[in-house]
């Protein structure tokens, strides 16, 4: 697409979609309002109720609003490309996906034979009212979950990935990439070294972060002072793209919350908080196959983690809302991935009685990309708002076959370059013993390494993210960790010695790391 219209496509996207949203209505509330202003003249009316608008504040609402939505929604394809080239341009990706998601339901399905228990069921109402009782002390509950198992682990996402092909290089010539020694071998465009660099050029040596205790150029305490300044003035402003920039450097823990919330363009408004108890009422009214998958999630991870233990209530009140929520299906415009669909009983084959379970497509461990929010947000309605735009934005990626720069794919294949490229003997070695880097990595990425740094350093990580609204930087700190532990791995000899060495990242700081390996490595 030429620029301009490009452009127009953007805007034209932009103002439909915020056309049916509630800040719509207030605008023009708001609007309507200002009507009974004396300052507002009937020869001038356009230009006084905008500059009234401005001045109330809602023209920066508007503004946080637009760039949510450009910051979300991928840019707008070629009129003439058909809709699932939005969803994921490359034709075998699409396929491997596919594959993947009718494995996943295969096994759901299985399961609920074995078990004679139904996708979803309505729950009787001596249940209901016991379920509603015990919504904020769910954790006590002990049920017999022995006969359920996890529909699949990282590894077997890992096998999945590790066999995708390009079909059109199946049987021609590929000399550059068979250079490439790792497990992933699929030819996608990744970064280099000085392109990283340019990419996340604000976490250069010379300038200051969070995160590090010591720099040559500024006092730490002077640096962190005129930070949180600086945090205030971009928080009393109430501009998403300055609190994207900002962030970029950290944010100090008093403001984390306030900031992450300003970024996402969430409000917790009244209508969003009655959106949560309406999510409440259904998993009180509805019972579904995936809620004991995720009470067996909660109590193998969060239960028997040492810093998440104690949020095992919030866990299960936003996992099994999110499992209920049908706004998540539209992420799925943009995602390769695509909803399971399931019929009413008797109803099976027509589509006017099909629905789909549940809107969240993955099954596998959301519970630690829920529990570090958990340590910003106490209120619930607002601690589920934050997750679900976390999840729409960034953590879906994680889970799903595509080939976008921030998909799982194209980190796992960044992270072998990286190592390749910069760390060559290192590479060499851990393959020859047969401990490919990616066996031991691929579980930090595809959880946004939760689980495994300390929760400070994690922070400090997801401000990056949110701040370069980009989930590379997981893959070059992947890469990082290795090249910090490369000395004892060079001595190890087996992959179970290589997964001890790498056993303990809570002792790691996350921005030495980064910084060391990114400007401090020889190109």
């Amino acid at each position: 697409l030429d620029p301009e219209r490009g452009l127009s496509l953007s805007i034209a996207r932009v103002v439909q979609r915020l056309q049916g949203s509630s800040l719509h209505s207030q605008l023009e509330r708001q609007a309507r309002v200002s009507l009974h202003k004396p300052e507002i003249k009937l020869e001038s009316l356009k230009e006084d109720i905008k500059d009234f608008l401005k001045t109330s504040g809602w023209e920066k609402k508007l503004q946080n609003a637009v760039y949510s939505e450009l910051s979300v929604f991928p840019s707008p394809c070629h009129p003439a490309a058909p809709p699932e080239h939005i969803k994921e341009p490359l034709a075998y990706m699409r396929k491997a996906q596919g594959s993947w998601e009718k494995r996943i339901l295969k096994s759901l399905n299985s399961m609920c034979t074995e078990l004679n228990i139904p996708l979803a069921q309505k729950r009787p109402v001596n249940e209901q009212k016991e379920l509603l009782n015990k919504w904020n002390e769910m954790g006590t509950d002990e049920p017999d979950l022995s006969l359920f198992r996890p529909v699949y682990a990282p590894k077997d996402f890992l096998e999945v990935l590790m066999n995708l092909r390009n079909p059109n290089y199946e049987n021609g010539e590929q000399p550059s990439f068979r250079n490439h020694l790792g497990l992933i071998q699929v030819p996608l465009k990744v970064k280099d070294i000085p392109e990283l660099k340019e990419d996340f050029s604000e976490l250069g040596l010379n300038i200051g972060q969070l995160g590090i205790d010591d720099s040559a150029q500024v006092p730490p305490e002077f640096f962190e002072n005129e930070h949180v300044r600086v945090g205030q003035k971009v928080l009393a402003e109430q501009d998403s793209a300055a609190a994207q920039q900002y962030v970029r450097q950290g944010c100090p823990t008093a403001l984390r919350a306030d900031l992450w919330a300003l970024i996402l363009n969430i409000s917790n408004q009244p209508e969003d908080i009655l959106y949560y108890e309406q999510l409440k009422s259904n998993v009180i009214q509805h019972d579904l196959l995936v809620d004991s998958l995720i009470y067996k999630d909660v109590k193998l991870t969060a239960s028997n983690d040492d810093y998440y233990f104690v949020f095992e209530d919030y866990l299960y009140q936003v996992l099994l809302c999110f499992s209920r929520d049908t706004s998540v299906l539209e992420h799925f415009t943009y995602s390769s991935a695509t909803p399971p669909k399931s019929y009413i009983r008797g109803k099976l084959g027509m589509e006017e009685y099909a629905v789909f379970y549940p809107p969240n497509v993955n099954y596998n461990s959301f519970i630690l990309s829920v529990a570090p929010l958990c340590f910003l947000y106490h209120e619930p309605s607002k601690l589920y708002q934050i997750f679900r735009e976390m999840y729409v934005r960034f953590f879906f990626r994680l889970h799903s076959i595509s080939s976008h720069p921030s998909g799982i794919v194209s980190l796992c294949l960044l992270f072998e370059t990286l190592l390749q490229t910069h760390l060559p003997q290192l590479f060499y070695h851990l393959r020859e013993i047969g401990a490919q880097p990616l066996r031991i990595s691929f579980k930090w990425m595809v959880r946004a390494f939760s689980g495994y740094l300390a929760t400070d350093q994690l922070l400090l990580l997801w401000d990056r993210i949110l701040g370069y609204n980009s989930l590379e930087i997981l893959a070059v700190l992947a890469a990082a960790v290795f090249a910090f532990r490369a000395v004892n791995l060079m001595e190890v000899t087996s992959l179970a010695a290589a997964e001890a060495v790498l056993a303990d990242l809570s002792t790691l700081k996350v921005m030495p790391l980064l910084q060391i390996f990114l400007f401090a490595t020889v190109t």
